[in-house]
């Protein structure tokens, strides 16, 4: 099994967590894992993208040129990486960013949802980020939601504990959206 994807937006967005999150549960199923985060040095707002390959075998190279899947969350990192995912392909783009009619592609898979309304609906708006999550969850069969629910605690800071309800309520939205 070999399984590659990108994740991008701009800082505040959750892409961060989101990956550490695929990454842990990755590992914590015994898979081999490589992950490297890019981000600018700006606390908000800056570019940021994560690749992330899980494997059961020895993974050559952190780097993806084709990936399997796509996570979105604003229009430049939609511009920027939609002609690189593979036929066939995953798309899990925030449509409330982005306007997907501007590359369309007839040959991936596109789970489009409104990211940031549907967190809204459930009461905050930084939910945005594990809604676009579990949308990759339900599409990609590579991980599930109890794969991440076992981890989320290690990767979530202690101070932010209060929060896991709330992002596993997000989770388990954003999947049945998808």
């Amino acid at each position: 099994m070999y399984y590659d994807m990108i994740m991008a937006g701009f800082g505040g967005q959750g892409i961060q967590i989101i990956s550490q999150l695929v990454a842990v549960a990755a590992i914590n199923k015994g898979y081999e894992v490589t992950y490297l985060p890019s981000y600018g040095v700006e606390k908000r707002g800056g570019r940021t993208n994560v690749f992330v390959v899980i494997s059961d075998e020895e993974i050559g190279s952190p780097i993806t040129n084709h990936p399997y899947s796509l996570i979105v969350m604003d229009q430049i990192a939609y511009d920027t990486y939609i002609h690189i995912l593979r036929p066939d392909g995953l798309l899990v783009a925030n449509e409330s960013l982005i306007d997907t009619t501007t590359h369309r592609r007839n040959d991936i898979v596109s789970c489009c949802l409104f990211c940031n309304e549907e967190a809204v609906k459930l009461g905050n708006p930084k939910l945005a980020n594990m809604i676009a999550l579990g949308a990759l969850l339900k599409n990609s069969n590579v991980l599930t939601v109890d794969d991440i629910k076992k981890v989320i605690e290690q990767v979530i800071p202690e101070r932010l504990a209060h929060t896991i309800p709330a992002n596993m309520q997000a989770i388990r939205h954003g999947y049945e959206l998808a």
